[in-house]
């Protein structure tokens, strides 16, 4: 089961993102859920750096993170950044790990990255307008029709990899860490 799942992931990331499959009239509907969870398929598939970010906000602050997306059972749809992307964040903040942050300011990114609810690409790139996307942080992003995010800072990130269903949500891989500072 664990290299289906990197074998899915990997084959994903080939992906440019979804606008082309939107724009040809693909379904981009949401897959059944899978039989693993999302903090299954992020560790299995090598996400060491948002494992570790989720890690990081549980040992200092009990937010129980780790167990909301290992053994939870609610619905939840993750933008998952890359490790790539998190290194690019601590290039750009002149750190060299994430517990170099302060963990309530950790807590506020990773929350942005989550949304409540099951929702495969057909639901968060639109077919014309923006789609403003509601996180479980309160704040906004959006996402346009070519699947690319704004996020509050300003900056875009683009969707690599639409749709891995897992069995309490949907991720989809994103190569920036978005952030919530406006």
């Amino acid at each position: 089961m664990r290299r289906l799942i990197v074998a899915t992931l990997a084959a994903s990331l080939m992906l440019v993102g979804v606008a082309p499959a939107v724009a040809a009239g693909h379904s981009n509907r949401a897959p059944a859920p899978g039989p693993d969870s999302i903090a299954a398929i992020a560790i299995d598939a090598g996400f060491t750096e948002l494992v570790g970010a989720l890690v990081y906000v549980d040992e200092e602050l009990d937010a129980g993170l780790v167990d909301l997306f290992l053994n939870g059972t609610d619905q939840y749809t993750v933008f998952a950044p890359t490790n790539e992307a998190f290194e690019d964040l601590y290039d750009f903040l002149g750190i060299t790990e994430i517990s170099d942050l302060p963990p309530e300011l950790v807590l506020d990114v990773l929350l942005y990255h989550v949304t409540e609810g099951r929702r495969a690409a057909n639901s968060v790139v639109p077919p014309r307008m923006d789609r403003s996307i509601t996180t479980l942080l309160g704040a906004s992003f959006s996402v346009d029709r070519t699947g690319t995010i704004t996020d509050l800072f300003g900056q875009e990130a683009s969707i690599l990899a639409p749709n891995i269903s897992a069995s309490n949500g949907i991720i989809h891989v994103v190569d920036t860490v978005l952030l919530p500072l406006g």
